[in-house]
């Protein structure tokens, strides 16, 4: 069984935001709710895996000693 590989064009960072700012659209069309407010929380969710992605793949990041 072969192992199926998928090449990324874009890094997690872009696709992270962009499916942040997807659910944001997408919560923004939903009524008040509890579907609202999964999206809104998956949206933040997104946002934070980027920023983290983005801290751990800085260059000032010292490993501990």
């Amino acid at each position: 069984m072969q192992r199926r590989r998928i090449k990324q064009i874009a890094s997690l960072e872009e696709r992270l935001a962009a499916e942040a700012l997807r659910l944001r659209q997408e919560a923004r069309s939903l009524p008040p709710g509890i579907e609202r407010e999964r999206a809104i929380r998956k949206a933040r969710q997104a946002e934070t895996g980027s920023h983290i992605s983005e801290w751990l793949n800085s260059p000032g990041l010292q490993p501990p000693e």
